[in-house]
C-alpha cells in the first residue's frame, strides 16, 4: 500500500465530537483547495455514521459552495432526516471557518430483490495492462503535455489512472466530448462495504469536469479557466471489491452558460456496472483586461 492510499484511508477516518457532529482533515499537501472527492467521501462518512449498518447507501447527491482550506479541519453536521421501514435519509453540512462549504443529502437502504438490469461495458476497449502510466505518458510526451496536467500527474496520489485516448491531453484539436480511463486505487480497500462506498465517492470527481472541454479543444488547467466543481450526484447500483481496475466512461452532453455538465459509469474489470455519476461544474473563461 503506498503513503498516499493509507493517507486517504486515515482521512475517511473521522473523529466524532459530538452526537451528530465529526471532524475531518486535509492530506498534507500543496493542494491551493480541498479536493471535491475528499469532501463528498467524508461528508458520506458522517452520514454512514449515523445510519443502521444494515443499510447502505444507493444515491447521494451534494452542492459546493466553497472552497475548502486544506490548512484547517472540516466539521460535519449530520441532520437525522428520516429513518423509515427501508430507507434512510440523512443530509450533511460540511462547516469551515463559521461557513458552509458544501452539503450532502444521501439515502441509504437495506438490501432486496428485484428487477436487475445494465448497460454493458463498452466492448473493444485496450485493457489496462497494454497501456502506459501517466509517469509513462509524462516520459514518451514531454512538453507536449500541458504545464497544469503534468504536474497534476506528478503528484503522489492514491489513485492510479490510464486514459484510454491521450489526444485529449496533447493536442487543442477539437474531439468528442467523451473518454475513458482505466482507474485503481493503489493499495487494498477494506471490504465492508461502507468504505468501499466512501472510496468509490472520493474518485468519482475525478476526471469529470475535463471531459466537458474536450469539444472546444481546451483544457481545466488552461490559465484563462476558472473551473470548480458545483454540484456532484452518483448511485451505487451494485457491491463490487475494489481490488482491480474500473472502467470510467465519461461524455459531456452540454456546456453553455459557464458550466459544463458530465455523466459518467464505472465498470468493474468483469462488466458489472458498479455505479454511475452525473456532474455539472463552472468552466468560466477569463478575460484579460484589454477584452
Amino acid at each position: 500500500m503506498t503513503a498516499a492510499m493509507q493517507e486517504l484511508l486515515a482521512i475517511l477516518d473521522l473523529e466524532e465530537l459530538e452526537h451528530n457532529l465529526y471532524r475531518g482533515r486535509s492530506p498534507q499537501s500543496d493542494w491551493q483547495r480541498v479536493f471535491g472527492g475528499q469532501t463528498i467521501a467524508q461528508a458520506l462518512v458522517a452520514a454512514q455514521r449515523t445510519v443502521s449498518p444494515d443499510r447502505h447507501v444507493h444515491s447521494l447527491h451534494g452542492y459546493f459552495m466553497r472552497p475548502g482550506d486544506t490548512k484547517v479541519p472540516i466539521v460535519y453536521e449530520v441532520d437525522r432526516i428520516r429513518d423509515g421501514g427501508s430507507f434512510t435519509t440523512r443530509r450533511v453540512v460540511a462547516i469551515q471557518h463559521g461557513k458552509a462549504i458544501f452539503s450532502l443529502e444521501a439515502s441509504f437502504q437495506v438490501d432486496e430483490d428485484g428487477l436487475d438490469h445494465q448497460l454493458p461495458m463498452p466492448l473493444n476497449v485496450p485493457a489496462p495492462e497494454t497501456l502506459g502510466t501517466q509517469q509513462d505518458l509524462i516520459a514518451r510526451f514531454g512538453d507536449a503535455v500541458p504545464e497544469g496536467i503534468r504536474r497534476y500527474w506528478e503528484r503522489d496520489r492514491p489513485i492510479e489512472m490510464k486514459p484510454v485516448m491521450l489526444k485529449h491531453y496533447t493536442s487543442r484539436e477539437k474531439l468528442a466530448p467523451e473518454q475513458k480511463i482505466w482507474i485503481r486505487t493503489t493499495g487494498p480497500v477494506p471490504s465492508d462495504r461502507a468504505t468501499q462506498a466512501a472510496v468509490l465517492a472520493y474518485l468519482s470527481d475525478m476526471t469529470l469536469l475535463d471531459t466537458s472541454t474536450f469539444a472546444h479543444g481546451r483544457a481545466i488547467f488552461d490559465r484563462d479557466i476558472q473551473a470548480a466543481s458545483l454540484d456532484h450526484a452518483m448511485w451505487f447500483h451494485r457491491t463490487h471489491p475494489l481490488d482491480g481496475w474500473l472502467l470510467y466512461t465519461q461524455d459531456s452532453p452540454s456546456t453553455s452558460g459557464a458550466r459544463g455538465f458530465t455523466r459518467g459509469a464505472l465498470y468493474a474489470q468483469d462488466g458489472t456496472l458498479i455505479a454511475s455519476v452525473a456532474q455539472e461544474g463552472l468552466i468560466r473563461l477569463r478575460h484579460s483586461p484589454t477584452e
